[in-house]
């Protein structure tokens, strides 16, 4: 039992070494950075701005969208990792290594989804009829 919950820490610590490697490279932080700046970054531009000279209009939408940001369903998170990964391929399409890894994770993920069953159609017309 012992051997086997080393194992299973072992394997999860070197899994978030991979990831925490491959999302803390240099090119791939200042795309982050980017995609943050076109997804959350406007909106406290314009909170600041609006408050500095005082433009309502700018202040409400700000303020508004920053609202929004916190709520936990927001899938700007997603998204904002995604534009992410589409510039690093863009900006820096000779960065083998950090796309290597986003590959791998890709595949791995899709790996996963394909070993789950899913109900088939068949199933969901049984349970609609009961």
């Amino acid at each position: 039992m012992a051997k086997d919950k080393k194992t299973l820490v072992g394997r999860i610590g070197n899994k978030c070494k991979t990831l925490f490697t491959a999302l803390t490279n240099p090119r791939f932080l200042l795309c982050f950075g980017i995609a943050w700046m076109l997804t959350n970054g406007w909106a406290y531009v314009f909170l600041g701005v609006g408050a500095f000279y005082e433009i309502d209009w700018m202040t409400a939408v700000g303020a508004a969208y920053m609202a929004f940001l916190w709520l936990p369903a927001t899938p700007e998170k997603i998204l904002t990792l995604a534009i992410a990964v589409l510039l690093l391929k863009i900006l820096f399409p000779s960065d083998k290594k950090t796309l290597a890894h986003l590959y791998a994770l890709k595949a791995r993920v899709k790996r996963k989804k394909e070993d789950t069953p899913s109900e088939s159609s068949e199933d969901h017309k049984k349970r609609d009829t009961e």
